[in-house]
């Protein structure tokens, strides 16, 4: 239907419903703490009520219908499913936002000048913020409660593979602001899936302050080439675990599964790993053992130690599957660890597995990622696990954020003075 439509037939939505999202952005802004908290507890209540979540259950329905239509990847439509798992996660998140300090009017660097003068910096919303993402249903949720919880308004762009699930869900938190006495236009999603009403979006300079897509390389790629707005950006999860000579075996098998095996199609699952020379005799044969249903991809130095590996490609590192394959190389040391993570990575996630203080300390100082962790699964890459409630996105960029977006990281930061009559000489 929307082939045959004009461009500007199908860029009025977008820019309608942004412009008036603007509005609502000043405000939320000045909305108070327990105000805000109010919605998303009754966005959480009406979430947990038999008749929202068979409403929710029969829109997630249709889009799984959809999806097999599509013939999606698997990694996509294990992202779209929304069972009771996933919908109690999305309640916990809502009260977890809740229960955080509210960042709007926080002052940090507070210090008196010689002079006498107070001045320090204040968090403030950074205003109206655009959100363009993939399956993941469950992203209406964090970003709407992220927003509202640190005073923006925000506009959703969903992919067509889990509109009706996204609508279902955005409705949810239209209610919940009506009913404490808020605009629903702070919380409004794009009532198009078409690329051309993205762009519009995106292109909505002096309205959209931010705009964070969350999906595929190409998403990503299209909405930086055409934003004419601030884009944070997250390109792909290429993530390694390494198996130091001096890490614990044991330990290092547990957490080598964990990371690729317990929920493969998602961003910060492993997607490589590498292990020490020094321990790859016996380290490689029990992992072989371990990644039942796993399709290893491995260096000439690892394929003799993993009966049933195949051999490696020119592809096969750096590479994000999404799906249970996973990447295998013998490096020498900290050193090869290293070299191999700056040459392949993606500054998304990047385990050590080690008994070695000196080792993990290195490796924290000097792997440049996202979130760097030590004798952990990098599946705690994520808002939600690092006490954030929930995430806008993991930003592999350094400006102005760096890793899972949290309530802090969607405020900036303005200077405000305070004197007693003071006047510059």
């Amino acid at each position: 239907k929307s082939a045959g439509m004009a461009d500007a037939e199908l860029e009025a939505p977008a820019a309608g419903r942004a412009g008036r999202a603007k509005a609502a952005s000043r405000v939320l802004a000045a909305a108070s703490t327990a105000v805000k908290n109010a919605v998303l507890e009754r966005a959480a209540v009406a979430l947990e009520t038999p008749e929202v979540r068979t409403a929710v259950a029969a829109a997630n329905a249709e889009d799984l219908a959809r999806a097999a239509e599509m013939q999606l990847a698997p990694a996509l439509v294990d992202r779209l499913v929304l069972d009771e798992k996933r919908m109690d996660a999305m309640v916990a998140g809502l009260r977890q936002v809740a229960a955080l300090p509210d960042p709007v009017g926080a002052l940090v660097q507070h210090r008196r000048l010689e002079n006498g003068l107070e001045v320090a910096r204040m968090r403030v919303p950074l205003g109206l913020i655009g959100i363009v993402y993939e399956s993941r249903p469950n992203v209406t949720v964090d970003a709407a409660a992220l927003c509202v919880k640190s005073g923006n308004a925000v506009v959703l762009r969903g992919g067509k593979e889990a509109f009706a699930s996204n609508r279902a869900l955005a409705a949810v938190f239209e209610d919940a602001l009506r009913a404490e006495g808020l605009p629903a236009e702070a919380v409004s999603l794009v009532p198009t899936t078409d690329r051309r009403a993205t762009k519009a979006l995106i292109g909505l300079e002096g309205v959209l302050d931010l705009a964070i897509p969350r999906g595929g390389t190409g998403l990503i790629r299209f909405v930086t080439e055409h934003a004419r707005v601030p884009v944070i950006q997250h390109y792909q999860g290429v993530c390694h675990v390494y198996v130091d000579g001096a890490a614990d075996l044991d330990k290092a098998l547990a957490i080598a599964v964990n990371a690729k095996t317990q929920r493969p199609g998602v961003c910060n699952a492993m997607e490589t790993l590498l292990v020490d020379a020094s321990v790859a005799d016996a380290f490689l044969p029990k992992l072989a053992g371990a990644m039942e249903g796993v399709t290893l991809h491995a260096d000439g130095r690892a394929l003799p130690l993993l009966p049933g590996a195949g051999a490696a490609g020119e592809d096969a590192f750096g590479h994000e599957y999404l799906a249970l394959e996973l990447a295998v190389a013998v490096v020498d040391g900290l050193e090869g660890a290293l070299a191999h993570v700056a040459r392949h990575g993606s500054q998304h996630t990047e385990a050590i597995v080690t008994e070695s203080y000196a080792k993990a300390r290195r490796w924290v100082r000097e792997v440049d990622a996202s979130c760097v962790l030590v004798n952990a699964s990098t599946r705690f890459n994520d808002g939600f696990q690092l006490g954030l409630g929930a995430e806008m996105g993991i930003s592999t960029t350094k400006l102005h954020a760096y890793g899972p977006m949290g309530l802090e990281e969607l405020c900036a930061l303005k200077w405000v003075g305070f004197g007693e009559g003071h006047v510059r000489t």
